[in-house]
């Protein structure tokens, strides 16, 4: 520990003017006009990749934004880590708000102030430090990949397929990320799990045309009113989902890890008065942290029909909309989930209306078991550097190529993350503490160390 933390104290200043290089370049994915500047920050990558002790590093082109690559291969034999990260960036909007410019970092009140200062240039930039000081040190026990992708911001569209053509480029025993936050400065954290979506629209279409209430109304189906009660049927008073099977393939979260769970610092109270809410709701059975990490949801994300205007039209509204999504959990298959709701929402429909309900999109969920040997690397290393074992958090969120690696590669991820809640990713004044930064330099190659032990038993 002593000589990590010597080798970071001795480089903070180099570290941060090479991290700024980077974050000067606007590589925002989803503006054409800054497509030369993703093929600047691929090249930068490939430089700090060989700066820092990469045997070889390229940037190879995608149907899209370029990838880049690098590699260190001390022996066939060793263990292998590849790192994922992502070179491009959100957009700036509204400038008006930041109170720095985006793109010219500063460090202020113990922070980086930029656009990627969190997402995702510090903390990928963290692993190619904490990788410069394995190989001058002499103490990298695993071969070590780069992938650095720049599309990451908008969805990832050419990634899968740069995959299946670079399966045996990309072989692994696990993938390394960085680009998820801990509970707190002083509480570490690991994601261990990423739930997956699907969302349909539904259509409800009663009377060939909007009708007079009063002259209708009470001898035609609503369907305003029928979709209401048609959505009521898919969950019940204990928010249990009724839609038969959907629970099926559920993979139910073991004791010990429930128990870890349990211990991240979480108050109901404030969460109730942050919302202005009297009383939370959810699945019976499970607290507020499992009911958004562990436990599948659905939701009614939009609903419209009839008059929405100003004053009053007595309409009977020939159609209904809803936009409908589930969150889902580990083994859950969204094409699945897809049918299985359309064939029980057309299944409920009484005569008098005709439903249409289609498929808009989806993505599968993940999991990282906690018994994994790169999970208890990461552990170990966290308690190292932060003096507590990290809580295991299942984030409610979804990032869908964390589950396409698995499916594709057949590798499972580690993310091993070291941002806050309030580094306002995505929005202005995006900032990194400056002691995460540094910490995360200090943590990686802990996990190296200790990956490489676990993978010898």
């Amino acid at each position: 520990m002593n000589e990590i933390n010597n080798y970071v104290k001795a480089n903070e200043d180099r570290f941060l003017d090479e991290l700024f290089e980077l974050i000067r370049i606007p590589s925002i994915s989803s503006l054409p006009e800054h497509k030369e500047d993703m093929y600047r920050a691929a090249e930068k990558w490939k430089e700090i990749l060989l700066a820092a002790g990469a045997d070889k590093a390229e940037v190879i082109e995608t149907n899209g934004n370029p990838v880049t690559y690098g590699e260190k291969i001390i022996d066939p034999d060793a263990p292998t880590v590849m790192v994922y990260a992502h070179m491009d960036v959100m957009p700036v909007d509204p400038l008006e708000k930041w109170k720095t410019d985006p793109f010219e970092p500063v460090v202020k009140d113990g922070k980086i102030w930029a656009r990627g200062a969190d997402d995702d240039k510090g903390q990928s930039f963290m692993h190619a430090k904490a990788f410069e000081y394995l190989v001058k040190s002499g103490k990298l026990e695993c071969n070590v990949k780069f992938l650095i992708e720049g599309e990451e911001e908008i969805g990832s569209p050419n990634l899968p397929d740069f995959c299946e053509k670079h399966k045996e480029m990309l072989k692994a025993d696990i993938i390394l990320v960085s680009d998820t936050s801990m509970i707190a400065p002083d509480v570490p954290s690991i994601t261990t799990g990423l739930r997956g979506l699907a969302y349909w629209q539904v259509e409800v279409t009663g009377p060939n045309i909007d009708l007079h209430s009063g002259l209708f109304g009470g001898a035609v189906a609503n369907p305003i009113n029928v979709l209401s009660k048609m959505i009521a049927q898919t969950m019940d008073d204990d928010g249990r989902i009724l839609i038969p099977g959907f629970y099926d393939d559920v993979v139910e979260v073991s004791a010990e890890e429930r128990a870890k769970m349990a211990k991240a610092p979480f108050s109901l109270d404030d969460y109730k008065k942050s919302l202005d809410l009297k009383e939370v709701f959810g699945e019976k059975g499970y607290s507020t942290n499992e009911r958004t990490g562990i436990r599948p949801t659905f939701d009614v994300c939009g609903i419209w029909g009839g008059y929405t205007g100003e004053g009053a039209k007595t309409v009977l509204p020939s159609k209904a909309y809803a936009k409908i999504s589930t969150r889902l959990v580990p083994n859950q298959d969204h094409n699945k989930i897809a049918k299985m709701f359309v064939e029980y929402f057309e299944s409920i429909a009484p005569e008098y209306v005709t439903v249409k309900a289609e498929y808009l999109h989806g993505g599968p969920s993940y999991v990282c078991p906690i018994d994994l040997p790169a999970y208890k690397a990461a552990e170990k290393a966290f308690k190292d550097v932060y003096g507590k074992d990290p809580v295991p958090v299942r984030s409610g969120g979804s990032i869908p190529i964390i589950a396409t690696f698995e499916e594709v590669l057949g590798i499972k991820s580690v993310l091993m993350g070291f941002g806050l809640g309030s580094d306002a990713i995505h929005s202005p004044n995006e900032n990194f503490p400056l002691e995460q930064f540094y910490n995360g330099i200090r943590t990686i190659p802990l996990f190296y160390k200790y990956f490489a032990e676990e993978m010898k038993k």
